[in-house]
């Protein structure tokens, strides 16, 4: 789902009911273990978790206005999807990741290079997300942003 929305509070009342307890809950998580330095907002459409434009001015691609983006949650059709792009940067830290959720979870894990799509709303490694968030710094992530995605 996307949002014209501003206001994270804003996006997670327009969710349906059985998507609000589990979005409001990952939104907290997220907010209380992210890395030093991020802001949470709404970009694209969805919740959001970026470098702040006063810390990296330069922004996200070669546009003056989006903010560097780190994290980003939404609910999808048929799933939550958390993007993480550390994890699509970062092998080691994807790797990490793949072998720890069978520990976390009872269902299959399932993801692409930075998005993990939760079907079973009952079965979110809450967790193993806190611990996820944990694992890159702002710095650690403007340094790979620089080197390895923005060309």
């Amino acid at each position: 789902m996307t949002t014209l929305t501003t206001i994270p509070k804003d996006y997670i009342a327009q969710l349906p009911e059985e998507r609000k307890a589990a979005i409001t809950k990952l939104h907290e998580l997220i907010k209380k273990h992210m890395p030093k330095g991020l802001e949470a907002g709404i970009s694209y459409g969805m919740l959001a978790y970026y470098v702040p434009k006063s810390i990296y001015p330069a922004g996200y691609h070669c546009k003056p206005f989006p903010p560097l983006p780190f994290i980003n949650l939404a609910s999808q059709k048929n799933f939550i999807a958390l993007y993480h792009s550390g994890m699509y940067a970062k092998k080691e830290l994807y790797d990490w990741f793949v072998a720890e959720y069978p520990k976390h979870a009872k269902y299959k894990l399932d993801m692409g290079k930075s998005c993990v799509r939760f079907k079973k709303i009952d079965d979110i490694p809450y967790d193993l997300i806190a611990e996820l968030m944990g694992k890159m710094s702002v710095k650690e992530w403007i340094d790979i942003y620089e080197k390895s995605i923005k060309k």
